[in-house]
């Protein structure tokens, strides 16, 4: 999809000031400049970690930041009503509002339970370890903060299917409820990884169904969010879905854009899954994510016209949501395999330059993460945003025929007559690679937007020329002609940023 662009609008440790969500509201203008399509959100609701919470551990659906639950009313991140009023100044300035959605567990009950449970292997699911007994589990949620505003119905262990704690005899161990057994149809690492966290929600339960149905029509009429990114797709019943999102669909009688985060190194699972639940979500690409960090992190021995292989990008390409790192992929988190930094700017070319995949920008390689030292990415990243914006239109050719050195080429089209481009990338030795642009640019002079070579490359009549590129270096060649293009939105970009510094 031509210039649809999303920014993942956090990162792991931003200050837990509850000022985000009014940040955010103040950069829609710079989001617009730089050509963010859509925002993805954090969690908005009460997390279990009250104001420390990311938002993962989820409490309370209902409670976006205005009730006085675990120890606060606003969340990590803020109000309700500064939420609200985010989503509505992103829809004035045409930007999409993609909502994080965690229905995998709850976190943080008010209240034990008694509950029959049998044991299991924390390294294989299937493998039961001792009988069926009484555990104490918390697993009771009464929110007695928010007193039934919204809805009524208090969790019990009977939403459930397990935990990992027995509060009577303090044993973090596996405990799947009642003989219910674990939901078949998920992934199966770990034998089967239904289980990740806290109280696990119960899909077959028609009360769970149920009150998770009524939540999904309250939140949207609320929020009037644009779309959902689905958390922890791999440890739902792949088929759950289905229902609640056509439900969400026709409440909004429109299409919705949503993506599903099933973290799977094989190519396979992703593919299974948007076939079990009836391609009506896309994925984010993880494949393609762990071939950016094997690249990165090799010296320079990756052949590069692999990048692409074994990839949702590869096989399923309108179902791929590109990205860099996130959240979880950052220095100390549980899923860490952060790209290392030298590599940064290739790896979001292959992703922000191509026709195939919707491409996810990371706040921490945008805006950088200064709890963990790491800078923003920089004027690089910035430039092809940028690049995308005004730029990738027309037809695509590759031209991955070296093992270092890869290119590709935009040709632009006659509706946008300063576009078009020849990417040019190496992870070793530098050299040049012959491509055509277009005849369209044929005599036109083309030079290194990036300022990596200082090269002018004259087309000619068949829009054809040799574009050099340095040692482990990117060069990104367009009509000499954009350049004060650039050079003018980079200006207006840069005041835009100096009123929320």
């Amino acid at each position: 999809m031509d210039n649809v662009t999303i920014l993942q609008a956090f990162q792991w440790e931003l200050p837990a000031d509850h000022t985000h969500w009014r940040l955010l509201q103040s950069m829609a203008e710079e989001f617009v400049f730089l050509g963010i399509t859509g925002l993805w959100l954090p969690p908005a609701s009460k997390g279990a970690a009250g104001a420390q919470d990311v938002g993962y551990g989820t409490y309370d659906l209902y409670d976006l930041g205005e009730f006085d639950q675990k120890g606060t009313i606003p969340t990590k991140y803020g109000t309700k009503e500064e939420y609200i009023q985010l989503i509505k100044t992103m829809h004035e300035h045409g930007v999409e509002v993609y909502a994080d959605i965690v229905f995998n567990h709850f976190m943080g009950a008010d209240e034990t339970e008694e509950v029959p449970a049998i044991k299991y292997s924390w390294e294989d699911r299937k493998k039961q370890v001792g009988q069926e007994e009484l555990i104490c589990a918390w697993t009771k949620f009464t929110f007695p903060g928010r007193s039934k505003v919204y809805n009524d119905y208090q969790w019990h262990w009977q939403n459930f299917s397990g935990v990992d704690y027995d509060a009577r005899r303090k044993d973090h161990g596996i405990f799947n409820f009642g003989g219910k057994g674990w939901d078949p149809d998920v992934d199966s690492e770990n034998g089967n990884y239904d289980y990740l966290m806290g109280c696990d929600l119960d899909m077959e339960n028609p009360e769970t169904i149920e009150q998770l149905d009524h939540w999904g029509q309250w939140f949207l009429k609320e929020t009037q969010v644009d779309g959902f990114r689905l958390d922890a797709v791999k440890h739902i019943d792949f088929k759950y879905y289905i229902d609640w999102l056509l439900a969400r669909r026709k409440e909004k009688n429109a299409p919705m854009f949503v993506v599903g985060e099933y973290w799977a190194d094989e190519v396979e699972k992703l593919e299974h899954y948007l076939d079990t639940s009836g391609n009506l979500i896309s994925l984010f690409d993880v494949p393609l994510h762990f071939n950016f960090f094997e690249a990165s992190s090799s010296m320079g021995s990756f052949d590069m016209r692999r990048i692409f292989d074994n990839t949702l990008l590869a096989t399923r390409p309108e179902y791929a949501v590109t990205f860099v790192d996130n959240h979880d992929t950052q220095v100390g988190q549980s899923l860490e395999s952060w790209v290392g930094g030298w590599f940064k700017v290739h790896v979001y070319a292959l992703t922000l330059l191509r026709k195939e995949g919707i491409p996810t920008v990371f706040w921490g390689d945008l805006y950088g993460i200064p709890t963990q030292e790491v800078n923003p990415v920089g004027r690089a990243l910035l430039i092809l945003l940028l690049m995308r914006k005004h730029g990738a239109y027309g037809n695509q050719v590759d031209y991955f025929d070296d093992a270092d050195r890869i290119g590709w080429v935009r040709t632009g089209d006659f509706d946008h007559p300063l576009s078009g481009y020849a990417v040019v990338m190496t992870n070793a030795l530098g050299g040049s690679v012959p491509m055509t642009v277009s005849a369209v640019h044929g005599g036109k002079t083309f030079v290194d937007v990036m300022g990596n070579h200082d090269a002018k490359v004259v087309l000619d009549k068949e829009g054809s020329g040799d574009f050099p590129v340095k040692d482990g270096k990117i060069s990104v060649y367009v009509n000499e002609e954009i350049i004060p293009v650039i050079r003018e939105v980079e200006e207006r970009l840069a005041k835009l940023q100096e009123k929320h510094q």
